[in-house]
């Protein structure tokens, strides 16, 4: 079976695959104790994401044909640098496949194709207690930023909205 990162292969999430991609959520979101996406909401990834144009673009990462891990990104734009922005919106590696620069390759991958589409920048978001991916994005050049982020979820557009 291979082991190491030069055996990797990123192959895009297309109908065929879709749900080894699903099932690699859930499992990133049981490492980040936090709750996958219900029944319906994994009918609108699968949607999402194989829909012609995609509204975001995911990769697996596969070893001796087995996924592995998988990224997830997508595009904003920046007003102050006038040129779009990849926002990677996971990466994640299954913890028995860790520490073989597989999420090395993949974060490359990532920001090959930020460079391939002519981004001004690479951005994500990593857990405040998730140390060892703080240390893997600064180990590749990233900075900790200054800024806060604010979320307002659906359920809470009323207040939003004077409702």
């Amino acid at each position: 079976m291979a082991q190491a990162a030069e055996d990797l292969r990123i192959v895009k999430v297309d109908r065929t695959n879709v749900e080894h991609y699903v099932s690699l959520i859930k499992a990133l979101a049981d490492f980040e104790s936090l709750d996958p996406p219900d029944e319906d909401g994994k009918a609108r990834l699968v949607r999402d994401v194989t829909s012609d144009p995609p509204l975001f673009q995911a990769y697996l990462a596969m070893l001796d044909g087995v996924p592995v891990g998988y990224l997830a990104f997508y595009f904003t734009y920046s007003t102050f640098l006038a040129r779009p922005s990849l926002f990677l919106e996971d990466i994640f590696v299954l913890e028995e496949h860790r520490k073989k620069g597989l999420g090395k390759e993949m974060f490359r991958f990532c920001v090959q194709e930020a460079e391939r589409r002519g981004c001004g920048r690479m951005e994500w978001t990593a857990l405040d207690w998730n140390t060892p991916a703080h240390d893997f994005y600064e180990g590749r050049g990233a900075i900790k930023l200054d800024w806060v982020l604010f979320r307002l979820n659906s359920k809470d557009y009323h207040i939003a909205l004077g409702r």
